[in-house]
C-alpha cells in the first residue's frame, strides 16, 4: 500500500511540475493569456506542496527518486501533448530511471 500510495503522490506531482510549467511556457513563448500563467504558477505552487505527503521523510531522497519519475512523466508528455514519440534510447532511459527509483526509494535499509 505505501508503494502505491508513494507512487501516486509522484505522479500528482509530476502532473502538477510538468502541467504548471507547460502553462507558464503557453504563456510566455507563445503568446496565450497572462491568467494561464497565472494559473500555471498556482499549480507549480501546488507540485511544491505534494512531495511532503510522502511517507518517507527524508527531502533528498524524495526528490531523488521523484527527479527519476519526472523523466518519464516529461517524455510521456512530449509524446502525448507536443506529438513526439520517444525513441528507443528515450526509453531505455526512461526505464533506468525507474529502476533506480525503485532502489532510492525502496531497497532494504
Amino acid at each position: 500500500m505505501q508503494v502505491a500510495w508513494a507512487t501516486t503522490l509522484f505522479v500528482l506531482a509530476g502532473l502538477a511540475e510538468i502541467g504548471g510549467g507547460y502553462m507558464v511556457w503557453l504563456w510566455l513563448r507563445d503568446g496565450r493569456n497572462p491568467l494561464l500563467g497565472v494559473f500555471g504558477g498556482l499549480v507549480l505552487v501546488l507540485y511544491g506542496i505534494i512531495p511532503t505527503l510522502q511517507p518517507e521523510g527524508t527531502f533528498g531522497r524524495i526528490y531523488a527518486a521523484y527527479g527519476g519519475i519526472f523523466i518519464v512523466m516529461a517524455t510521456l508528455w512530449g509524446w502525448w501533448v507536443d506529438g513526439r514519440a520517444p525513441d528507443m534510447f528515450d526509453v531505455i532511459g526512461a526505464g533506468v530511471c525507474l529502476v533506480g527509483v525503485a532502489i532510492i526509494m525502496w531497497a532494504p535499509r
